[in-house]
């Protein structure tokens, strides 16, 4: 998600249209692309309110990747800098030292085009960005670190699954993870109605595939399940008024919202979300669609943690694996950010 707020008030005035990641530089076992994979080398920065960033922060947990790969939280609410540290002391995050991710940025290359966003993957040793490409960053976490995966971490992208996998995402990046925001940024009605359309209708197919199988793709959760979960998480809480995808809640479809809490109640989901952080950076930061930056009080999250049932379904949540352990000190979600 990007964070420069000079373009924060052009959304739902101009087309809109996803930058491609500028800097997709990759981390792999055997250093092919100059950055080999290396235990506490580098630090994730992302935004708790970021759904691409929020596949990262599930993927580093279920994988157990904690003390390989440090984390960094940004304020959910940037200014024109970008994304700002003001969550840690003195405003600059404890281990790069900056005040901005633009810094880390700038130090790679000077005038980038496509801005600032996060996910990205900084190298400690000289501060520099190595990474933004939001769409590799999880595979290569789950198939390039697994030297140090926890022990008992669940395949996210198990080889033989992987082409069904990647098909279940284009699919869902193309209409619904990607979609809510052409239909919340569109700037004509019909370009909003096609977008909006193509939310729903993908959205009924997945509920139509997720009716008879526990997850997504094979009986145990993979990447193609986080993808579709940090959509929904912020369905009803932002996507559904925010960015006008009304034609249902999420809570009024049973089986996406049961599939739903099924995911949130897994340690690494649930445990990952803050709902405050994700409704203030959407009304109070996208300014071209909400000029009075108004956070609604709604809606009720108290469902989230209520049964599903889905267990029904069978399926082993992390297959041959284990559960992830307590969240690290530091990394909880406020109370104020949970359901």
């Amino acid at each position: 998600m990007a964070g420069r707020d000079d373009g924060n008030s052009a959304y739902g005035h101009k087309a809109f249209k996803r930058s491609r990641s500028h800097f997709a530089d990759r981390i792999t076992a055997d250093g092919r692309d100059g950055r080999p994979v290396e235990d506490g080398r580098y630090r994730l920065i992302v935004s708790r309110a970021c759904p691409w960033a929020s596949r990262a922060v599930i993927s580093r947990r279920l994988l157990g990747l904690e003390d390989a790969l440090s984390m960094g939280i940004a304020d959910p609410i940037q200014d024109d800098r970008s994304w700002r540290f003001t969550l840690d002391p003195d405003g600059r995050d404890p281990v790069l030292g900056i005040r901005f991710l633009a810094e880390a940025y700038d130090r790679r290359e000077k005038d980038h085009p496509g801005g600032v966003s996060v996910p990205a993957i900084v190298d400690v040793t000289d501060g520099e960005l190595v990474t933004n490409d939001y769409q590799r960053i999880t595979l290569d976490l789950a198939a390039e670190w697994s030297a140090l995966h926890r022990d008992g971490a669940p395949d996210l992208y198990p080889e033989p699954l992987r082409g069904e996998i990647d098909a279940i995402m284009a699919e869902v990046y193309e209409d619904v993870n990607n979609g809510v925001y052409r239909a919340g940024f569109a700037n004509g009605q019909a370009e909003y109605e096609e977008a909006c359309a193509a939310v729903f209708r993908r959205l009924e197919l997945l509920a139509s595939r997720l009716a008879w199988r526990r997850y997504l793709v094979g009986d145990t959760i993979t990447e193609a399940d986080i993808r579709l979960f940090t959509t929904l998480v912020r369905f009803d809480a932002v996507y559904h008024g925010h960015f006008k995808c009304n034609r249902w809640k999420l809570t009024e479809n049973d089986v996406l919202w049961a599939y739903a809490r099924d995911l949130f109640q897994t340690p690494g989901f649930g445990d990952t979300v803050d709902f405050d952080h994700i409704k203030r950076h959407y009304y109070q930061v996208h300014t071209g669609i909400n000029p009075t930056r108004i956070v609604p009080l709604g809606p009720d999250l108290s469902g989230w943690l209520s049964p599903h049932h889905r267990e029904r379904l069978g399926g082993r949540p992390f297959g041959d694996g284990t559960p992830p352990g307590p969240v690290r000190p530091g990394e909880e979600v406020p109370p104020r950010g949970r359901p």
